[in-house]
């Protein structure tokens, strides 16, 4: 019964990430060009966020460079602080559940770097005439869905799972994470949509698949 319960949690999360992640996907499966997205309302939410951030100092700039990273190093050191204190108390479950979190967060990550080459999307800053605060990914680099967002939306999802408590951190740590990619140029919003979405169903569902004592 209660591994019936579990897939009756686990299968349901996995459809419903991956129905929204193809949602959010502008096409491209089966056509060897690239996607060129220049309509719509993520394309003109791209052009009014990225045209007012090209506006802003130049020294704000640097969060675009290194606000993602410091964002998912500030998620994976929470993470990593809950399996030292559950491996201190001795606490097999909190352990195991954090290592599920971080297999989960870096299958996710495969899979998004699999759907690039599916989807093949053009990285918005060379599909618009815009001032971005970093330098333009190299042609081949694509954009759907966003790696970063993917990571922040897997370990965010872990730690929301594994310590309820901190929701209030990890929760807009991961959404600055993934709007500095908008804001810094190089993604559109339903490609970091798209990745906090997959990680999240990605880490979740492999918690509450594998994690021994779960019970939601």
């Amino acid at each position: 019964m209660r591994v019936l319960r579990r897939i009756l949690l686990v299968v349901p999360t996995l459809l419903l990430g991956g129905a929204a992640v193809a949602v959010l996907a502008p096409g491209g499966l089966g056509d060897p060009r690239p996607r060129v997205v220049t309509e719509g309302p993520s394309a003109e939410a791209y052009r009014d966020v990225v045209g007012q951030a090209g506006e802003m100092p130049g020294w704000l700039h640097n969060l675009g460079e290194y606000g993602g990273a410091a964002g998912l190093l500030v998620l994976a050191g929470l993470l990593a602080r809950l399996g030292w204190l559950g491996w201190r108390r001795s606490r097999t479950p909190d352990t195991l559940g954090v290592l599920l979190v971080g297999l989960g967060t870096m299958l996710a990550y495969l899979v998004s770097e699999a759907l690039k080459l599916v989807v093949d999307q053009e990285r918005p800053c060379r599909a618009f005439d815009v001032v971005v605060w970093v330098s333009c990914p190299p042609a081949g680099d694509w954009s759907f869905p966003s790696n970063h967002s993917t990571l922040a939306g897997g370990l965010a999802a872990g730690l929301v799972l594994l310590a309820p408590r901190l929701w209030y951190l990890a929760v807009p740590v991961a959404g600055a994470v993934a709007a500095l990619r908008v804001v810094a140029g190089v993604h559109y919003p339903h490609d970091v949509l798209a990745g906090l979405l997959l990680g999240a169903a990605a880490s979740t569902a492999l918690l509450v698949a594998l994690r021994p004592g779960t019970r939601r």
